[in-house]
């Protein structure tokens, strides 16, 4: 197992990839907390975790708030005495309308929920990170931060802000063997979209999906065990001499399914 004996708290793991991840991870051998504001749905996916073999913690916890942050981190080294692996994948959209017409509220809640809470968990994690010469960091940001698919300022500057966040945190935590990298997701089959045809009958989602799935290069769209399966990569020793990257889990993307490779010619 690559991640035996190892705790990992996942931000965001109620469901889609967060979700994902916890149950990659369970597989192979890591204890789990999850953070997440969905109570509910944060107990599901330990209930995956257990039927694993796993420990598990649900934690209900608003990632942009300083106070419950810290509450959450003390709860898991409480149960676990220790944190492994951090994975910052809490985040989301509030609405995409053109900047002249962004409140500042809806700004300030998009940047928080997607870059705040990066900071605030890596505030309280790092230290024990430190302290035990060990850690795995990673950040998710999005291939919005590099090439914006639609215009949604607040969402995509906040996921290039992570990987400024990722390098700097990289260099300066590289002398306590303390890795931190950033996935950089495409498009990824999720309730992330219910904010854009989550009212569809499920056919219609099917085929939203499908079309989106013809503009990557490897002509589908995303799962969450995709992005697992490239956190299990950071998140393990297998990536132990890897830092400051920023990884492209995109099927291809940004390069463009509709030019024609070439091909060799045949003699």
């Amino acid at each position: 197992m690559l991640l035996e004996k190892k705790v990992a708290i996942i931000t965001g793991g109620a469901k889609g990839m967060g979700r994902g991840m916890s149950t990659k991870f369970a597989e192979e051998g890591c204890s789990i907390a999850v953070a997440d504001i969905a109570l509910k749905e944060a107990q599901e996916t330990i209930e995956i975790v257990k039927k694993k073999g796993q420990e598990g913690l649900a934690c209900e916890c608003d990632v942009t708030n300083l106070n419950q942050v810290k509450n959450t981190v003390e709860q898991v080294v409480n149960k676990f005495g220790k944190v492994d692996i951090l994975i910052n994948n809490a985040g989301g959209m509030a609405g995409t309308p053109p900047i002249e017409d962004i409140p500042e509220e809806l700004w300030d809640k998009v940047i928080n929920l997607n870059l705040k809470s990066d900071f605030l968990f890596c505030k309280f994690v790092v230290p024990l990170m430190k302290a035990q010469k060990y850690g795995k960091i990673i950040n998710l940001s999005s291939i919005g931060a590099i090439n914006p698919p639609a215009h949604a300022i607040a969402y995509n500057t906040a996921k290039a802000a992570i990987i400024g966040f990722t390098y700097d945190l990289a260099f300066a935590l590289a002398p306590y063997n303390i890795n931190v990298n950033a996935i950089l997701p495409g498009p990824v089959q999720t309730s992330f979209y219910d904010n854009f045809i989550g009212s569809l009958p499920e056919e219609a989602k099917s085929q939203f999906f499908q079309g989106l799935g013809k503009k990557v290069p490897l002509q589908r769209v995303g799962t969450p065990e995709d992005i697992a399966n490239a956190a299990l990569f950071l998140a393990s020793d297998q990536s132990s001499w890897i830092t400051g990257i920023t990884m492209l889990v995109a099927g291809g993307l940004p390069l463009s399914p509709n030019l024609t490779p070439p091909h060799r010619s045949e003699k």
